[in-house]
């Protein structure tokens, strides 16, 4: 009888310590997100599952062009490439994007802009006409879709606030063809 009781305790000990690692890796340090639109096409696919590290941003920074996951307005989670830094200057003009003056290359963007006949990927615009300001704001990240044309972004609900930044989204692990670490 002794030996049976024993044999419970330790699987509910068990059973407990898997639980509450499973809980911290869920709400600290990894969690699984589901790509809802076709926002960050041709990169990311509706109904894509990801891993999102919550960890990265809280030993680093984000870098220009990490794809991050964060709390949107509207009480939803957006996933988006970053593009400018705080204190960074943007514009994209003739469909190239400026950062304090410096073209960039956007080699992800190719496929659609090779697709596009009736005008540019991008429109052209300034930060000053975005948002009101010459800079990206201290604590906050410009971020945009893919999909130019068809992307909810910065453009649309102004600078991303460092503290809504859920983590980086670099792992595709759904659908099995498409498992991947993404640039």
């Amino acid at each position: 009888m002794a030996k049976k009781k024993n044999e419970l305790w330790e699987w509910t000990k068990a059973l407990v310590i898997a639980v509450l690692l499973a809980a911290v890796i869920r709400y600290f340090l990894f969690a699984p997100i589901v790509v809802d639109g076709l926002s960050m096409m041709p990169t990311l696919h509706d109904q894509d599952r990801m891993i999102v590290n919550k960890f990265s941003y809280k030993i680093g920074e984000p870098e220009r062009f990490d794809i991050i996951v964060f709390h949107a307005p509207e009480n939803k989670d957006y996933i988006k490439r970053v593009i400018g830094l705080p204190g960074d200057k943007i514009e994209y003009k003739d469909d190239t994007l400026y950062v304090n003056g410096k073209a960039y290359d956007e080699p992800y963007l190719d496929e659609y802009k090779k697709q596009v006949i009736d005008g540019p990927l991008t429109e052209p615009f300034t930060l000053k006409e975005m948002i009101g300001q010459e800079t990206v704001p201290e604590g906050h990240l410009f971020v945009m879709g893919d999909n130019r044309r068809f992307s909810k972004d910065s453009r649309h609900i102004g600078p991303v606030p460092m503290e809504e930044v859920l983590g980086d989204a670099g792992v595709i692990y759904w659908p099995i063809e498409d498992i991947r670490i993404v640039d």
